[in-house]
């Protein structure tokens, strides 16, 4: 949108029109204790040489020369150059909304193409066009679940992300879900015993994420088995999409709500993300969101609609599904670019590459510090725990421009002084032999500390 500024004169010519004598006479109808008496508190204004300087000043702040082992749901992976180079293209920065399916057939071919990618990755019949994020993905997975199956609480396993916890939290206070949390066991994987006695008759869905926050794989097929007894659904969330690559899909889940941002979609501030709902071809009438379709014109040419739209602006607001609306068309389109530039061979060989780094990694961590949760297949995470706080060790880590794990404390206070780390095909052999250095420093520092004092005793 374009800028036009108003000079004095401009101004007093408008307020006279309107029969106003000054701004303050215009806005007399509003009490005075709630209108601004002096002027906002910005920057003052910048030629556009400084807002560029500025900015780039700013993006050295992101630490493009370090190296990040943290993930957690967002995960530092290399971009192909012509995901920006295709995004960038006006047709898809302009187009919102494909309402005329005529005019915007680019737009609705890249959804279809994103919906029938995500189809296969997941193993399930159908996916929509995309969510906010996989926290959204996974909330709105429950509250699909309950519509279906018509029963009211939800099974939330604590391996899930704590902030999609947060988020669903959010959805289903309101919502009157009651959710009922179970724990995991010392390999990190859903605690299957607690489960068993959780899911009730009353359950609508069990909600697991694999890999799990932990990076463990969880034994998707006897969860489904302990929901399904009981006429609940089984929803998986996936944090980190590259895992598909050699994972095997959970194919007997009922919904799959996933983070795509692994695929092509740049760490930037927290977001924006791409979610992912996908799910068996008899609940699509509960999904949220909308489906683009494909389907043939009265000439027999292939062209592309909207085929499902369950939001209340389409039907009517009681048989609405969500309110959940604008998809991340753009970010979604990211991911489509990144699928297609990779196919089934370059994914599944990014997939290797990430697990190899994580079992040098591992591996490495072991031999001084203890890695928890070993006795699971597990993805590109794991968890070290330290005789040290895990805050100080990354403090030092800075310094050798190397970003270090998560610590667990804020979510899991039981872990003390255990942090996540994470690596992926950018995360090259001599970073990770620094870390696991400084790492053994400091384990070394704290014994030597230790054994003083005993002898001193």
């Amino acid at each position: 949108m374009r800028y036009l500024p108003k000079s004095p004169a401009d101004r007093e010519a408008m307020l006279k029109a309107i029969g106003s004598r000054s701004i303050d006479d215009l806005f007399s109808p509003i009490p005075a204790e709630y209108r601004l008496a002096g002027d906002l508190k910005i920057p003052r204004q910048m030629a556009e040489s400084e807002i560029v300087d500025w900015f780039k000043l700013r993006s050295k702040e992101n630490g493009d020369d370090y190296t990040s082992f943290l993930g957690a749901g967002a995960y530092f992976h290399y971009r192909p150059v012509v995901i920006d180079a295709l995004v960038q293209r006006g047709e898809f920065l302009t187009a919102y909304t494909p309402y005329q399916a005529e005019f915007a057939q680019g737009t609705l071919q890249a959804i279809f193409e994103f919906q029938t990618m995500i189809s296969e990755l997941t193993g399930m019949d159908l996916a929509n066009a995309s969510m906010y994020d996989g926290s959204t993905g996974a909330a709105e997975a429950v509250m699909m679940a309950v519509r279906i199956t018509g029963k009211s609480s939800a099974v939330i396993a604590r391996s899930l992300h704590p902030e999609y916890r947060e988020v669903l939290q959010t959805y289903a206070t309101h919502q009157g879900i009651p959710l009922r949390t179970v724990g995991f066991t010392d390999t990190a994987r859903v605690d299957l015993k607690e489960l068993e006695s959780s899911v009730t008759d009353d359950t609508a869905c069990v909600l697991i994420q694999s890999p799990n926050f932990f990076g463990s794989i969880e034994d998707v097929e006897t969860i489904a088995d302990i929901a399904h007894k009981k006429g609940a659904l089984l929803i998986v969330s996936i944090a980190e999409a590259v895992s598909l690559g050699i994972v095997e899909p959970p194919r007997v889940a009922d919904i799959v709500a996933m983070e795509a941002q692994s695929f092509g979609v740049p760490l930037g501030f927290g977001g924006p993300y791409c979610g992912v709902l996908a799910t068996k071809d008899k609940f699509v009438r509960q999904m949220p969101g909308r489906l683009a379709g494909q389907t043939l014109d009265k000439k027999g040419k292939r062209g592309f609609v909207l085929t499902l739209a369950t939001r209340e602006q389409h039907i009517r607001r009681e048989k609405a599904t969500s309110n959940i609306c604008t998809n991340q068309a753009l970010v979604a389109l990211m991911v489509n670019i990144f699928m297609t530039v990779y196919g089934k061979v370059g994914l599944r060989e990014l997939a290797k590459q990430n697990l190899a780094k994580t079992a040098y990694a591992a591996g490495q961590f072991g031999k001084n510090a203890k890695v928890l949760f070993a006795g699971s297949p597990r993805f590109n995470e794991f968890v070290v725990e330290t005789s040290e706080d895990p805050a100080a060790i990354n403090s030092r880590l800075l310094g050798h421009k190397i970003v270090g794990g998560l610590p667990l404390k804020k979510f899991y206070p039981e872990l003390g002084n255990a942090a996540l780390w994470c690596c992926t095909e950018l995360t090259t052999r001599s970073m990770i032999d620094t870390a696991v250095g400084l790492v053994a420093e400091s384990e070394r520092s704290v014994r030597s500390m230790k054994e003083t004092e005993e002898v001193a005793q």
